[in-house]
């Protein structure tokens, strides 16, 4: 697999995509909400699609590279972790199974192409 870009990176794509999706979904907390547990998930779900930019960028250095996808996958722990409260708090009628399943495959993703790198990369 060779990529030009991380823009390549299907994980990188679907991080993209999901942050968006996260992003409105945090605007639609109650105001009280909006600088404490919207901001918190905000940072958390675009850190996954930046770790992996920065990564990308440095994956000349096969190490380095690894680290930034595994910074990745743990902000997607943390995205999963504060959208099962947001589910709970918020959305108890309507709870967030979707988007937390996303992100699950996503942090399923990162973990293969952690595995991917680990093996192949030079």
């Amino acid at each position: 697999m060779i990529y030009k870009s991380y823009k390549d990176l299907e994980i990188y794509q679907l991080a993209y995509k999901l942050a968006i999706e996260v992003h409105r979904l945090s605007l639609t907390l109650p105001k009280y909400e909006l600088f404490e547990q919207g901001s918190q998930i905000r940072r958390s779900s675009k850190s996954i699609k930046d770790n992996i930019a920065e990564g990308f960028g440095r994956r000349r250095y096969r190490d380095e590279f690894i680290r930034f996808l595994i910074f990745s996958q743990s902000s997607c722990d943390e995205t999963i972790s504060q959208l099962n409260m947001i589910s709970d708090i918020h959305f108890p009628e309507k709870p967030l199974n979707d988007l937390i399943n996303q992100y699950e495959i996503l942090g399923k993703q990162i973990n293969k192409y952690i595995q991917y790198v680990e093996s192949n990369w030079k």
